[in-house]
């Protein structure tokens, strides 16, 4: 019976409630989708491979080996090992811990004390004993459970931060490579042009020698020939800066890269018009905001248990003897069982001042998660911007670009037969070497938009979340 009792003593203490609030996700007074976009959309949904859209094997390559490599995620991979410990650390508290403790011992007593021995018995004494011992601290408040629910939302965490690192550095690394394929567009592009005023500049001089040219025709030509070589070196300077870059992102310092074209890439698919703000759930960095702001909600709850009594159960049972061989007999058994209360009384106000800590650090995490959700939203809505105003500049570009070369052949048919000023194909040339070079540039733009867009969207879309707002 009383046993039984006993028993049952501690399962009811253990469904006790817990001291605190239950986190309940905070509402966000945020549009249900993103602004419309004028361009054309795609319903099918994209994975979280999302790069593979460009369809470029080294750039696949690069973020593969960015995944292994990369010291940032090297340190969030450790912090998600430190986080789970931890976990597994406040876990155990909820169970027995169980110990086993034992001494020999040998002492002598006084033989001249206000007791005197015994005939025949010793001063020096022997002693052996074994017992194994439990402590354990009954969470009537719930003190236990909530250190487990904060240590959970910290683990969580660790791994939306793992991934919001992850996807930012292949974001990075992919925005880089775009920029490093548009210098070499832009390179073949100043190469090509190079070429055209060098023919420029040799027919010049020979028309100076027959006569048809002035010397300021000539003088101009190189003027333009100079600029233009000043113009090929600054660009062959970035993208070896951007190619070591790369090289630190992935780890691979030793990294070369073959020379491609930006025109191989395709533009990935666009996501349909109105997607629905719940997507914002699948940012990792929404995620982890979140995560804090549980766990923080978990730490009242610890802090305001700490106000109540602590109650724990103690036992113990082994054997004690003079002989070590007689310690495990029956004559030998020990044992001790006992409830600890423990009350705080008075402590000049530490323990509701730790309350008004935590209370503090929880409105500070709601801050940031409303902080995360809002950002998160704009930076959706302006990637969507910035993809339609960049679709647009390019196409404009394209256009402007495939006149400024026109023009520029006139020119130099026009020049050729006397009937124009070689100043005249000075400028056709300027003006066609700066259209071509935005072209190129309104085309990367309009890729690294797109990156964004992923990035702001948490990596792709689902197809199940876009059916839900049909």
């Amino acid at each position: 019976m009383k046993r039984t009792l006993i028993i049952s003593l501690i399962l009811s203490l253990g469904a006790c409630s817990m001291v605190g609030l239950d986190y309940f996700r905070p509402k966000q007074a945020l549009p249900e989708q993103y602004q419309s976009v004028s361009i054309e959309v795609s319903d099918t949904a994209i994975s979280s491979d999302w790069w593979k859209l460009y369809q470029d094997p080294v750039l696949d390559d690069l973020i593969a080996k960015a995944s292994v490599n990369n010291t940032d995620i090297k340190i969030a991979v450790a912090r998600i090992e430190e986080a789970d410990g931890y976990l597994r650390e406040v876990g155990a508290a909820l169970f027995p811990q169980v110990n086993l403790d034992s001494a020999a011992t040998r002492n002598k007593v006084t033989e001249l004390g206000a007791v005197s021995l015994f005939n025949g018995m010793s001063s020096t004494r022997t002693n052996y004993n074994v017992r194994l011992g439990t402590l354990f601290e009954l969470d009537f408040w719930g003190k236990l459970r909530r250190s487990q629910e904060a240590a959970r939302a910290q683990a969580l965490s660790s791994r939306y931060a793992r991934d919001t690192v992850d996807l930012s550095l292949k974001g990075l690394i992919a925005s880089n490579y775009l920029f490093l394929r548009s210098l070499e567009s832009q390179i073949a592009l100043s190469k090509e042009n190079l070429h055209t005023r060098e023919e420029s500049l040799a027919l010049t001089k020979r028309r100076l020698e027959g006569g048809i040219a002035s010397a300021l025709d000539v003088s101009q030509a190189e003027v333009a020939h100079t600029n233009l070589k000043a113009q090929l070196s600054e660009l062959e300077r970035q993208r070896q800066i951007v190619e070591q870059q790369l090289a630190v992102l992935t780890g691979v310092m030793g990294l070369k890269i073959e020379t491609s074209s930006l025109d191989r890439m395709p533009v990935p698919p666009i996501p349909p018009a109105g997607l629905p703000s719940s997507l914002l759930e699948s940012r990792p960095d929404v995620r982890l905001a979140e995560q804090n702001l549980i766990a923080a909600n978990a730490k009242i709850g610890v802090a305001k248990a700490a106000l109540y009594p602590t109650i724990s159960l103690t036992a113990a049972y082994g054997g004690e003897s003079k002989d070590l061989g007689d310690v495990l007999k029956s004559a030998a058994r020990i044992w001790t069982g006992g409830v600890g209360l423990y009350l705080p009384v008075f402590d000049s106000g530490r323990l509701n001042a730790r309350v008004d800590q935590v209370t503090a650090q929880q409105k500070q995490a709601l801050a940031a998660y409303e902080r995360a959700v809002q950002q998160s939203f704009q930076e959706v809505n302006d990637a969507l911007v910035d993809l339609r105003q960049h679709t647009e500049s390019e196409l404009a570009l394209h256009d402007s670009e495939q006149a400024s070369r026109r023009a520029l052949e006139i020119a130099n048919h026009r020049y050729q037969s006397g009937y124009v000023a070689y100043l005249d194909v000075l400028d056709a040339q300027r003006v066609y070497n700066d259209v071509a070079l935005a072209y190129v540039r309104s085309r990367q733009a309009r890729l690294n938009a797109s990156v964004s867009l992923f990035k702001a969207l948490g990596g792709g879309w689902q197809e199940a979340s876009l059916k839900s707002e049909k």
